[in-house]
């Protein structure tokens, strides 16, 4: 039996509340799902992940909240839709494995994939500077974090030759209006 199937077979404990309190914050009801399959069929990445799209969900409805949110499934997910797309019962797959990584942040969960995740927060920075992503300055803060200057060196010289990559960032004209989005409910500066 192959190591994959044996964990999700055999979990360790299940909470009941789990599913309900993940469709509630993804906004998708996930117990429309008829495991059909298409959704991890059609993922780009689903090769690269330790569990297959509708196996997260079904894992879900079945209440393995350890064995989710520590899976890497969720931090390789890209939100790209493909998956939402081919759903016949049309789950917002993307929102889903949103919502379960907000709660594995919540719960301290720690991240499987801590590149993919410091990457984000990078992405999430430079929008709240500038209210855009600034490409260049993420790739440099985020190469800063991980000491690998010229893994992709060869990458980032043929999009500034392309002029994919701006030296200097761009901004909007209400970044103040982009800065509440990154304040808490009760209106302080979120971290």
């Amino acid at each position: 039996m192959s190591q994959r199937l044996e964990r999700t077979i055999f979990p360790s404990k299940r909470d009941p509340d789990f599913c309900a309190r993940i469709i509630h914050k993804a906004g998708s009801n996930i117990n429309l799902c008829w495991h059909c399959n298409c959704c991890s069929g059609g993922c780009p990445f689903s090769q690269a992940m330790d569990y297959l799209p509708n196996q997260v969900i079904r894992m879900t409805q079945l209440g393995m909240k350890h064995e989710v949110l520590a899976c890497s499934a969720i931090w390789i997910c890209v939100g790209c839709h493909t998956c939402s797309v081919q759903c016949p019962m049309a789950i917002d797959m993307a929102a889903f494995m949103d919502a379960l990584r907000q709660v594995a942040i919540a719960e301290d969960v720690p991240v499987s994939e801590p590149d993919i995740f410091n990457f984000h927060k990078e992405v999430l920075n430079s929008i709240r500077r500038h209210g855009r992503t600034h490409k260049l300055e993420i790739m440099f803060r985020y190469k800063l974090q991980k000491r690998d200057w010229l893994k992709d060196l060869d990458v980032g010289l043929k999009m500034m030759a392309k002029r994919k990559l701006d030296l200097m960032p761009s901004k909007i004209r209400n970044i103040k209006a982009v800065s509440k989005m990154f304040e808490d409910p009760k209106g302080n500066a979120a971290t």
